[in-house]
């Protein structure tokens, strides 16, 4: 591993987003991910070396947090300090220089308005590697299966945190089933269990960001 991509792990573990940012503070005043990602593509390195060590970064946060070693405030901070450094990939994705995993689909299901949960799992998704395509909250079966239709070979993720509105997943997976019987789909949330997930046909089901990651990781082996 060379020795930038360990820096920019640590920054994204850490969530130091750029030299301007208190936080951390015992990291106040050196490089963040920002300049790190910037300085690397001045000085030659390859794309996929920022890359990963963006992934290199959220993969360490997301085992802490799955972990309880670390806590949401923390996670959103890596993840910002991610963005930071894939904004200088941009045009590196646009060009195809640089190839995501997959697309992943997330939203929260229809009758929830609920957005933490699945926003965590977006951000520690797009840090993994993958095209993450964020549907939002309260999210129609329609709205679902026309994400499938724009995005083919899509993996989908679904959300619930109430028990009254996981119901809801049952129907959004067999109409996607219906129309695409290869879509792989996973899903989560407070009330959802590996029980549940394997009734109403889902493919697989995550408790946590990092092992809904796990499971991006394993569909697109």
């Amino acid at each position: 591993m060379s020795e930038f991509v360990e820096k920019l792990a640590v920054c994204v573990e850490r969530g130091k987003v750029n030299k301007d940012a208190p936080y951390p503070p015992d990291l106040k005043g050196q490089d963040g991910a920002d300049e790190l990602a910037k300085q690397a593509l001045e000085n030659g390195l390859k794309p996929d070396e920022i890359l990963e060590g963006c992934i290199l970064g959220m993969d360490r946060i997301g085992t802490k947090f799955s972990q309880n070693k670390a806590f949401v405030p923390e996670l959103l901070m890596a993840a910002k300090a991610m963005t930071a450094a894939m904004e200088h990939l941009k045009p590196f994705f646009q060009s195809g220089q640089v190839k995501r995993k997959g697309t992943f689909v997330i939203g929260t299901v229809a009758g929830d308005l609920h957005d933490i949960g699945k926003n965590l799992v977006a951000m520690v998704a797009e840090g993994g590697g993958f095209e993450v395509i964020v549907l939002g909250n309260d999210v129609s079966t329609a709205k679902f299966l026309a994400a499938v239709e724009a995005h083919p070979g899509c993996i989908v993720g679904m959300s619930a945190l109430l028990t009254t509105t996981m119901v809801n997943m049952e129907g959004t997976i067999k109409a996607i089933k219906e129309k695409s019987p290869k879509t792989q789909i996973i899903i989560g949330g407070a009330p959802v269990t590996q029980e549940f997930a394997a009734k109403i046909g889902a493919d697989g089901y995550s408790a946590d960001p990092q092992g809904a990651v796990a499971l991006l990781n394993k569909k697109v082996a």
